[in-house]
């Protein structure tokens, strides 16, 4: 099998990576702090399978950019990319939202998964522009 668009091999496993970090963070840090008695079981839980659930997302969304890139048809694949680029903005529209909405001052905390999600965004973009003569490689 040959790799037809690099763009979306590396938006793949940039997305494997985010999603393999995403479960190690959620793990480590962030969901064992819910462990304290003023938040409800209820909230503990909602919270802990919204966290597992954008972790999914990525691995699924890793997964179908790996075997989009090796898909030679593109008109067939574009209609996914865009799905997909379009669920990312969404999801960085809500992050900076809501940290804008809660805590002005956290927008600086969201620098990095920001970044993280333009860069995987770009990369998506530019494979669907990509036209059948350059995806050779």
């Amino acid at each position: 099998m040959k790799v037809k668009n690099f763009y979306y091999l590396i938006a793949g496993v940039l997305a494997i990576l985010f999603a393999v970090t995403h479960v190690w963070n959620g793990q480590s840090a962030v969901l064992p702090t819910l462990d304290i008695s003023a938040i409800s079981m209820d909230t503990r839980t909602v919270f802990t399978y919204v966290w597992h659930i954008i972790t999914a997302e990525n691995l699924v969304f890793g997964i179908a950019f790996i075997f989009m890139s090796f898909q030679s048809e593109r008109s067939k694949i574009r209609f996914a990319a865009w799905m997909i680029t379009s669920i990312l903005i969404v999801r960085l529209m809500v992050i900076l939202g809501v940290t804008a909405l809660l805590d002005v001052s956290a927008l600086t905390d969201t620098f990095l998964d920001s970044v993280a999600i333009v860069i995987y965004v770009a990369l998506i973009i530019l494979g669907t522009t990509m036209k059948k003569k350059q995806s050779g490689g």
